[in-house]
């Protein structure tokens, strides 16, 4: 009986002991993985942007575009991001949505512009696209929902166009599983700390988007597709250190009610 214990213990140790150097292969490496994947990663980018937008007006004025992108550059310059990488998207839509596209693509809706009561909420939601591209959830989700051969397929020209539509859906209505959202709320939470933004007013987006739909906006992507808002609003309010004082907002007051003015008129004349 001691022998066959005996037994069983060394099998289940080298069990163990097999499983714990297999995990620190790096066979991303060993088969090239994460080469291709960050090949295909530039296809899908061009691919998928050029799919979205056909069916979208982007806005490329100045007027709209120079305080988004000055809340983006003090992010990433605070955050050590290269910035000249991202790609920054405004589209005109009613959506209260916000999301990334593989090769770094940020796409903001108008309407989540104008469901945003100040510059720090909105710095908040893109702290939070931002990290989901610097944690690569992008490529984890697409690879895990569609799967690498078909992606490859698809920037060769072998996928069909429905495959490219559904992927792009995928990213642009569906949320990330509940690990990688709390990881990207943490990582916003650090970027606009060090950005000296007040994180408590992502907080209060979340909050107040969870509690009511804003008049005269119906549509509501970003927070339907980001759940347990409330439960998120409470935990980065927590990761808030309330003593900090912070500076002036990065736009001033005029400058923020002067693109929401703008983005108003815009959504006014639209056919």
């Amino acid at each position: 009986m001691k022998k066959i214990l005996f037994q069983a213990v060394i099998i289940i140790s080298l069990i163990f002991a097999v499983w714990y150097v297999l995990s620190k292969v790096d066979w991303m490496r060993i088969f090239k993985v994460e080469q291709i994947t960050n090949k295909t990663e530039k296809k899908l980018g061009d691919l998928f942007w050029e799919l979205y937008n056909s069916a979208e007006k982007e806005i490329k004025s100045e007027e709209a575009i120079q305080p988004l992108d000055s809340i983006l550059t003090k992010i990433c310059v605070s955050n050590n991001i290269d910035k000249s990488q991202v790609k920054l998207h405004l589209v005109q839509s009613n959506e209260i949505n916000a999301f990334v596209l593989p090769n770094r693509h940020l796409v903001i809706n108008t309407g989540l512009i104008l469901a945003a009561e100040d510059e720090g909420e909105v710095a908040g939601v893109i702290s939070h696209e931002i990290a989901h591209m610097e944690l690569n959830h992008v490529m984890k989700k697409l690879v895990k929902e569609v799967g690498l051969s078909v992606l490859i397929s698809m920037t060769t020209g072998s996928g069909s166009s429905e495959q490219v539509k559904a992927a792009v859906k995928l990213l642009s209505s569906s949320a990330y599983d509940r690990n990688l959202e709390k990881e990207a709320d943490i990582k916003a939470v650090d970027y606009l700390k060090k950005s000296k933004i007040n994180p408590v007013h992502f907080a209060n987006f979340l909050t107040r988007l969870s509690d009511k739909e804003p008049a005269g906006i119906k549509y509501f992507s970003w927070i339907s597709t980001h759940p347990d808002s409330k439960e998120r609003a409470e935990y980065i309010t927590a990761l808030c250190n309330k003593n900090t004082k912070y500076p002036q907002p990065v736009i001033s007051r005029q400058t923020w009610d002067n693109l929401r003015q703008y983005l108003s008129e815009k959504k006014e004349s639209r056919p």
